[in-house]
């Protein structure tokens, strides 16, 4: 779920007008930005702290080999994309559309993006917008299809390719709504690499708040999943949930975190929100309460790893790791999936796996963009 206040202040703006789901992402050690707590380990479950440790330094990884598709289709010409965003402020959907309009031109393509302004009303209107074009394919950037569903029956009907990007909450292909595939990665891999990361960062010690938003059925199924991660050690303890609307975040973190810390002290260790945007909100409550930039309650955003989140945690402030998607690759592979559909041939299937972006292993950047995408899909395509 894309990341800054703007880019969810506009998802869940349509969310909540349209009572459905806006869904709208190695090197360094296993430590995260900040040093782990010092002393003897009080880990009391050592075979799934060993587990968690394993997946984090995998996921901490930033030089694995390319993992998705090697094989597909020579590119086809003269192809016209419309990305219909849901808001081109939401980083996230901005990222994406960048990658394609940057993969598009590899092949000769033609890339129109539509910004939907975070409402119901453009949203729709931009997707009806995007069918009037006659397109070769129309991206959905961040939105829940249902939203719209008379303009994707009418893009089904005119048998337009439509492929989402974060539409729906599984990747790969969709049959209701008709997508012929959705990017993203699997929400389930997010929340237990979250999870995995508290387990290690805090050897298996730690006592954490969730911030979510049950009013989302997508972010209320993460945190779900979060906890659930979380209970697999029984060293790390659930200290609270914290209900704040994304809409609400401005208004009311600041104030949560400050009872938070009224109410748990020193307990509280760790921290994981359903979105960075929490993190942004809660450090002046933090900062006014004289806690440093680089202590607990150590944090971690199960979001998209939107820039002012990077931008957080390689200054150590109040915000340790992200789970970022890799929004440019993701806009390649779009590229790719719809190059598949012209040409007739399956989805590729390939879901990026999670990664963790710490101080350590982002060297300064703002965003994850992983190696060896690109020069695999130009190869596919003879580009």
């Amino acid at each position: 779920m894309h990341t800054n206040r703007k880019t969810v202040l506009g998802g869940a703006v349509v969310l909540a007008a349209a009572a459905s789901l806006v869904v709208g992402c190695e090197r360094g050690s296993s430590t995260g930005a900040a040093p782990r707590p010092t002393g003897p380990t009080k880990a009391g479950c050592p075979a799934a702290l060993a587990k968690a440790e394993a997946a984090v330094r995998q996921a901490e990884k930033t030089d694995s080999a390319w993992q998705g598709p090697t094989t597909g289709p020579r590119a086809v010409s003269g192809k016209n994309i419309v990305y219909v965003a849901q808001t081109m402020t939401n980083p996230g959907v901005a990222g994406a559309a960048k990658g394609v309009r940057e993969a598009a031109r590899t092949l000769g393509w033609n890339v129109r993006v539509i910004d939907g302004q975070g409402t119901p009303a453009g949203i729709q209107s931009a997707f009806s917008q995007a069918i009037a074009l006659r397109p070769s394919g129309i991206v959905i950037g961040g939105f829940d299809p249902r939203l719209t569903s008379q303009q994707v029956a009418r893009a089904n009907a005119q048998h337009i390719p439509l492929i989402g990007w974060h539409a729906v909450d599984s990747p790969g292909p969709s049959k209701d709504p008709e997508l012929f595939s959705n990017i993203t990665t699997r929400v389930e891999d997010v929340a237990k690499i979250s999870a995995d990361w508290i387990t290690t960062h805090s050897h298996g010690d730690a006592g954490v708040v969730v911030f979510t938003d049950a009013s989302i059925p997508f972010a209320r199924n993460k945190s779900e999943l979060i906890k659930k991660g979380i209970a697999a050690c029984s060293g790390v303890k659930l200290l609270a949930e914290e209900n704040i609307p994304i809409s609400d975040t401005s208004s009311r973190t600041a104030r949560e975190v400050s009872a938070l810390l009224s109410r748990f002290g020193e307990k509280w260790t760790h921290s994981v929100a359903i979105n960075d945007v929490y993190f942004a909100d809660a450090a002046p409550a933090l900062r006014a309460a004289r806690k440093k930039g680089a202590a607990p309650p150590f944090n971690i955003g199960a979001g998209d790893g939107d820039p002012s989140a990077f931008q957080r945690i390689n200054s150590r402030q109040f915000q340790a790791t992200t789970v970022p998607e890799p929004l440019s690759e993701q806009g390649w592979q779009i590229v790719d999936e719809f190059n598949r559909a012209f040409s007739g041939e399956p989805p590729s299937g390939y879901v990026a796996p999670v990664h963790i972006a710490t101080a350590a292993n982002s060297a300064g950047a703002t965003a994850w963009d992983p190696p060896g995408y690109r020069a695999a899909y130009r190869k596919i395509w003879g580009r």
